[in-house]
């Protein structure tokens, strides 16, 4: 990463390596998974890149407050085209629920909101040039 940047960071109970795996499935890219080094069964840290997608996720700690997933954080996509745009939804959507089916919107952008199944709120988004000046 060349500039300063927010990365979303995920905490799972105990299968953050599934997740992680997952999403490197659906998004491509390099993930890197290290492994709590005392034999603490679980993730102390995995990265994934995918081009300009930065995800970072862990494990709780043993001993510490299980993981309540809520509605206040989304993970959202800028893509670079409708194909983008599906190829990430079609895949992040297996076995979690649409929110909002991916449909050409008002303000001229191809957009759509799913959970996954691990409970992780998506947003896609592609800005389509055509559509975007006649706004």
């Amino acid at each position: 990463m060349n500039t300063t940047a927010i990365a979303p960071y995920l905490n799972f109970n105990g299968n953050a390596r599934e997740a992680m795996t997952f999403y490197k499935e659906c998004l491509g890219g390099e993930l890197t998974i290290m492994d709590f080094d005392n034999g603490t069964p679980g993730v102390m840290h995995a990265n994934l890149y995918s081009g300009d997608i930065v995800i970072f996720a862990s494990d709780c700690p043993p001993g510490t407050p299980a993981i309540t997933f809520g509605t206040s954080v989304s993970l959202s996509i800028n893509c670079m085209s409708r194909e983008q745009v599906d190829k990430f939804f079609n895949a992040l959507s297996k076995g979690g629920n649409i929110i909002m089916p991916l449909e050409d919107t008002f303000w001229g952008a191809y957009f759509g909101m799913l959970t996954d199944k691990f409970g992780i709120h998506w947003m896609f988004n592609y800005d389509d040039p055509a559509k975007a000046q006649k706004h």
